[in-house]
């Protein structure tokens, strides 16, 4: 039986779950979430009613979270992917990176978006200077961090590198990182380059126009 993802190719979170199973060449239905699509939108509910997404459905088995997702295709579909190393110790190391990227890089460059789609009366300046700085916090431990490194933890692309790509690609958008952290930006390049999250940016083109803080005219 097929795998099914509700998703959307512009979000970061669909990404990192669409980066694992482009890495790992597994089938899968993609069923878009779009306004356009009442009756999809309809069974993801359903699953679902906190409607957040991506969410993968494997026969009588509904998977939340991208973490989850990326772990769980390794799993059930076994294939050339590996994002959790077998070594506990590396193993540690890879979710704990994931929850970096998650927790501060993508959730603070989405309150900057989040903040710029409300009215001009519900908007929060304090709190997206909070988050500008917590980007700048990140950015400054990461590019510290990737110092002689290709891939998040060392050499094997993993859970973490799926979690790293969207989050940098949005991120720097959002919040540019200073080409002088090159460790960190070199890491986004090669995030870019890799030709699983290449043809996830791929899908996504159509949808730039969307980006509430415009999309640049670049990656």
């Amino acid at each position: 039986m097929s795998l099914i993802l509700y998703a959307h190719p512009f979000s970061s979170y669909c990404q990192k779950a669409l980066v694992a199973l482009y890495e790992n060449e597994t089938p899968f239905e993609f069923r878009m979430l779009s306004p356009e699509e009442p009756e999809i939108l309809h069974e993801f509910e359903a699953l679902w009613p906190v409607k957040r997404f991506p969410i993968l459905v494997d026969g009588d088995r509904t998977l939340l979270e991208a973490s989850v997702i990326v772990e769980y295709v390794a799993f059930a579909r076994p294939g050339p992917f590996k994002p959790i190393p077998e070594d506990p110790a590396a193993a540690i190391e890879v979710r704990m990176l994931d929850r970096i990227f998650d927790n501060y890089v993508s959730t603070p460059q989405q309150k900057v978006v989040f903040n710029a789609i409300r009215s001009e009366a519900d908007r929060d300046p304090y709190g997206v200077t909070e988050a500008r700085t917590m980007l700048e916090r990140a950015y400054q431990w990461l590019d510290r961090h990737m110092e002689g490194r290709e891939w998040a933890t060392g050499d094997h692309f993993s859970l973490a590198d799926c979690a790293a790509a969207p989050s940098l690609f949005y991120a720097d958008w959002t919040h540019p990182i200073d080409p002088a952290l090159t460790n960190l930006s070199a890491y986004r390049a090669r995030l870019l380059a890799r030709p699983s999250f290449a043809r996830a940016v791929d899908e996504a083109r159509p949808y730039r126009k969307y980006f509430p803080l415009g999309a640049p005219d670049r990656d």
